[in-house]
């Protein structure tokens, strides 16, 4: 009576194992067509952000922090750049910084239209919160398995899981921004005229647009956090070299990598976190 039964058992796993297996080799073409779609994108701004060279980005960076905020920003980005540089991980954090450009870039556009959805339609969000609350509350590692499955080795798994693990965020964020717009501002809209398209586009989006962009902010944030986990499936970059120096108990390397991962971490919050200001 202690021991809880032995003929009470749901073979989950198994069922699970059977349908990843079927779905691999039945829609093996298509997943391969998909890996093709979204590795050359990736691979064509890694190899652009390796291109330009290193001063010209943070002169960039630099000038984008100091139209957003000030001085004081830009003098931080150049800094914490050129000590990435320094440490000897620019290459790693171009790397870095194309999956995490990439994946939020995908996250915006998949995001926001399930977010506006949600909005919009109470049945959809009754059916998308408890799949957001699943995604956010899964262990990072899990996500490696299916999209490590579907797609092997390589930059494409590693997209794949960063961008599942970073994007409830953007829909969810997306979804209250448009929910908090006063109902007397949309009724006003309403009494004028405008129709859902409008009504949409150029009243509800633009005021929620700062908590659109809160979301983005945190959909980046997610992804770089998943960037050390995702490296063990081929992601590269900063997380390979944290990986590495926890492997072979090389704390000096891993803690270059991670330092390197919270400075551009600050950067592009406090990036982002100005674009959400000139919005309000």
């Amino acid at each position: 009576m202690i021991e809880f039964p032995e003929f009470i058992y749901i073979p989950l796993d198994k069922w699970i194992d059977t349908a990843v297996e079927w779905i691999t080799i039945t829609g093996d073409s298509l997943f391969d067509a998909i890996g093709v779609i979204l590795l050359a994108p990736m691979v064509q701004l890694e190899k652009f952000l390796l291109f330009v060279p290193w001063f010209v980005i943070i002169l960039v960076v630099a000038f984008i922090a100091w139209r957003a905020t000030g001085w004081k920003l830009a003098v931080g980005v150049i800094l914490g750049l050129f000590f990435i540089g320094a440490l000897g991980l620019w290459e790693e954090a171009m790397k870095t910084l194309a999956i995490v450009l990439f994946s939020t870039l995908l996250a915006i556009i998949i995001g926001i239209p399930i977010g506006i959805i949600m909005a919009q339609n109470s049945r959809a969000k009754k059916i998308m919160h408890p799949m957001l609350d699943m995604m956010q509350t899964m262990p990072s590692f899990v996500y490696l398995i299916p999209a490590l499955m579907l797609f092997g080795l390589g930059k494409v798994p590693a997209l794949i899981s960063v961008l599942i693990y970073a994007i409830p965020p953007a829909i969810r964020l997306t979804d209250l921004g448009i929910r908090q717009v006063p109902e007397d501002i949309i009724e006003a809209a309403n009494a004028f005229g405008a129709s859902a398209r409008q009504l949409l586009f150029k009243v509800q989006i633009p005021l929620a647009m700062p908590t659109i962009m809160a979301g983005i902010n945190q959909t980046i944030m997610m992804a770089l956090s998943m960037v050390v986990v995702a490296s063990m499936i081929g992601a590269g970059g900063l997380g390979s070299e944290v990986l590495n120096g926890i492997a072979r108990l090389e704390v000096g390397r891993g803690f270059n990598g991670g330092i390197s991962i919270v400075i551009m971490a600050i950067i592009l919050d406090r990036l982002t976190q100005s674009f959400a200001k000139t919005k309000n």
